[in-house]
Formats: structure tokens, sequence, C-alpha cells
């Protein structure tokens, strides 16, 4: 088994593992590819995109979608099944080395699991299946070396001057189950992975690259810089 091979079964072995089935689900390959049956159930399907040094298109069909649907309420706006299926998505993708899952997408996927490219798994429970997995990797090659401060033609930095990017400022994270998120009402304390007092992060288009304080100006909320990350921090 190559490595390349090797990679996708783990990536659909940790995604199985993180599934939130009835029952256990196996990740099996299978070697011809996606079955016409597999190709009319993959209309239905949740599909997200992770780039990095290595790039690949994940693909996700369950045949019973509608129960994980059901598990977040029938009424409940709040959680998506893309967002129950998501941390599922983030197992496969974190074998894959340093990289950014894009959002998950409910949309066919018929497409990714015709791909030659793409490896397809059967995932299975008691020899029944409970769905389909397909993994395409893309190899982006080695990234360049950075290039030195002020080596880049101020004619070629003028071109993206005025190109805007999102800057996020997040002073901490927690991870709730689906009921705890439904159940929340207006007073509800939501307690973050961060004690008072520590430093936030600051993010560019979702990327670390400094800390800060948050402090007040005008009444607004602004922050403070206090530490720029370099590359190897950030990673």
């Amino acid at each position: 088994m190559s490595a390349t091979t090797t990679l996708h079964a783990t990536a659909a072995e940790s995604l199985a593992a993180q599934l939130p089935t009835a029952a256990p689900l196996t990740a099996v390959p299978l070697p011809g590819g996606a079955a016409p049956a597999v190709l009319e159930a993959a209309v239905d399907g949740v599909v997200a995109s992770f780039v990095g040094g290595l790039s690949a298109d994940l693909a996700l069909v369950l045949t019973d979608l509608h129960a994980v649907v059901a598990a977040g309420g029938a009424d409940a706006a709040l959680v998506d099944v893309t967002d129950v299926l998501r941390p599922s998505l983030e197992a496969a993708a974190s074998v894959l080395g340093v990289g950014v899952l894009g959002d998950a997408r409910r949309e066919s996927a018929a497409s990714l699991f015709a791909d030659p490219e793409t490896v397809v798994f059967e995932l299975t429970a008691g020899g029944a299946a409970g769905g389909w997995f397909g993994v395409r990797i893309r190899e982006n090659g080695t990234v360049s070396a950075p290039v030195a401060a002020g080596a880049v033609p101020a004619g070629n930095l003028g071109r993206i001057n005025n190109v805007e990017m999102t800057l996020t400022v997040e002073i901490g994270r927690t991870r709730m189950s689906v009921r705890d998120v439904l159940g929340m009402e207006p007073g509800a304390v939501v307690e973050l992975d961060r004690s008072a007092g520590a430093p936030a992060d600051v993010l560019l288009n979702g990327r670390l690259i400094a800390h800060g304080e948050v402090v007040v100006v005008d009444q607004d909320y602004a922050v403070r810089i206090t530490k720029i990350l370099d590359v190897a921090e950030t990673v």
C-alpha cells in the first residue's frame, strides 16, 4: 500500500470514528470506485475542501442523513446537518497535515464520487452500508521559500493594497453538545477555555497572526496588539 493510499485510509478511519451514528461504522475501500447506486445516493451529501501542503476534496453520504438532521430538532435553525457532521470531516482532514478546512456544504457529491481520482470507502455497520466517504487528494508540491521583507516590488504590492480581508479577535472557545446548544436561553453563561486576563487571538482570514488585549476606545471595543507571530508560530 502506497503512502498516499494509506493517507486516504487513515482519513476515512478517522472520519468513521467521529460520525454521530447509532452504530459505529467501519471504513472499507471500494476498489472499483462508486457503483451506480452510490452515485444515485450521492446527490444528497455533505462536501468540503481542505487547503494545505496537501489539498483534498472530501465528500460524505449517509444512508440515513435525515436521522442526523432530525437529531438537531425539527425546528432547530441553530443546528444544521453540516454543523453536526463537520467534526467528522475535521477528523479526516487532520491527517493531511497543516491546512484549513473550508465550510461544509450540503449538496450533490455525485461528480466527486464519479471522479477516477477519488478514493471511495463504504461505511458499514454489521455488514450493512451506512454511507460512503470519498476523498480526492491533490498534491500541491513544496511551498517556495518566503520572500525577504522589502524584496517584493512595490508595483506588485500596489495591486492588492485595496483588497479587504477579515480580521477577527477571539477571546476563547469551547465545545458543546447539540443538546446544550439547543438548551441555551438568554442569561445562560458559556464558559470559555481561556482565563481572565489572557491575551486574545487576532486572526486574519481565519489564520492566527497576533495576540492582543481587548480595550475600549470611544465606547467601542478594540484590540491593542501585544505580539505579532511569525510563520513558525502560526503553524
